[in-house]
C-alpha cells in the first residue's frame, strides 16, 4: 500500500510540474500540450490507441518469451562448455556493439513489415541482459555446494541441472526484469522503421500530422504497459524463486 501511494504521489507531482511548465511558459499545444488535453485525447481516442497498443503488446510478449528461452539456453551452454564460451561470448559482446537502429532497417528488409521484424528487434535487445545475468549467476555457484556434490560422485550433468541451475535462477529473474523494460524499446524501434500498426507507428503518424496530444497519449500508454509488464515479471520471479 505504501509503495502504491508513493507511485501515485510521484505521478501527481509530475503532472503538476508538467502543467506548471505549460502554463508559465505559455507553450502552444503543438509544442507541449497540457496533461488535461493529453488525457482528454487519450479518452476520446481510446479505441484507436487500444487497437495499436494490442499490436505492440503482442510483439513485446512474443519477443520477451523467445528472448527468455534463448537466453536461458545460451547461458547454460556457455556455463557448460569452455569451447562455447570462447566462441559465443565475443559474439554476444559484438551484438551489443552494433547500434540497434542500424540493424532495424535490415531486419525489416529481411522479415518484412509485420510481426516478426519487431519481435526480432525486441529479442535482439533483451538477449544479452538475460544471457549475461543468468550466465554470471551460473558461474557464481557456492563452491561448498559443488564440492559436496562431487564428494557424492555427482556427474557434471547432475551438477549443472541439480545444483548450478537452481542456484542461478534468481540471476535469471534479474535478467528477465531488465528484459521486461527493454523489450518494448525494441518493438517501438521496429515500428518506427517500418510498420502499419502499433504504438510506435501511431506516434510517428500523430507527430507527422502535428497531433502532439495524441502522440503523448500513445507514449503514456506505452509507459504504462512497460510498467505493468515489469511488475508482472517481478511478481512472477518473486513467486517462483523468491529472488
Amino acid at each position: 500500500m505504501t509503495a502504491t501511494l508513493r507511485i501515485v504521489g510521484v505521478a501527481a507531482l509530475g503532472l503538476l510540474v508538467w502543467q506548471a511548465v505549460v502554463t508559465l511558459a505559455a507553450l502552444p499545444r503543438f509544442i507541449l500540450p497540457g496533461p488535461s488535453l493529453v488525457f482528454s485525447t487519450l479518452w476520446s481516442s481510446r479505441a484507436l490507441i487500444a487497437e495499436h497498443a494490442a499490436v505492440t503488446a503482442i510483439e513485446v510478449l512474443v519477443g520477451l518469451g523467445l528472448g527468455a528461452v534463448l537466453g536461458f539456453l545460451s547461458a547454460i551452454l556457455l556455463a557448460a562448455s569452455p569451447v562455447a564460451r570462447s566462441f559465443l561470448r565475443p559474439m554476444l559482446v559484438f551484438s551489443q556493439a552494433v547500434p540497434v537502429f542500424a540493424l532495424a532497417p535490415i531486419l525489416t528488409l529481411w522479415l518484412g513489415y509485420g510481426l516478426w521484424s519487431k519481435v526480432a528487434m525486441a529479442l535482439l535487445i533483451i538477449y544479452f541482459p538475460v544471457t549475461s545475468a543468468f550466465f554470471d549467476a551460473l558461474m557464481r555457484t557456492p563452491q561448498g555446494w559443488l564440492e559436496l556434490a562431487r564428494v557424492k560422485n555427482a556427474t557434471p550433468g547432475r551438477l549443472l541441472w541439480r545444483i548450478r541451475v537452481p542456484a542461478a535462477l534468481p540471476g535469471f529473474g534479474s535478467g528477465l526484469r531488465l528484459a521486461a523494460v527493454y523489450a518494448p524499446i525494441g518493438a517501438i524501434i521496429g515500428e518506427w522503421v517500418g510498420a502499419s500498426r502499433g504504438l510506435g507507428y501511431l506516434m510517428l503518424l500523430a507527430n507527422g500530422r502535428a497531433k502532439i496530444d495524441l502522440m503523448f497519449a500513445a507514449l503514456i500508454v506505452l509507459a504504462v504497459l512497460t510498467l505493468l509488464l515489469h511488475a508482472a515479471v517481478d511478481a512472477l520471479c518473486r513467486r517462483l524463486w523468491d529472488a
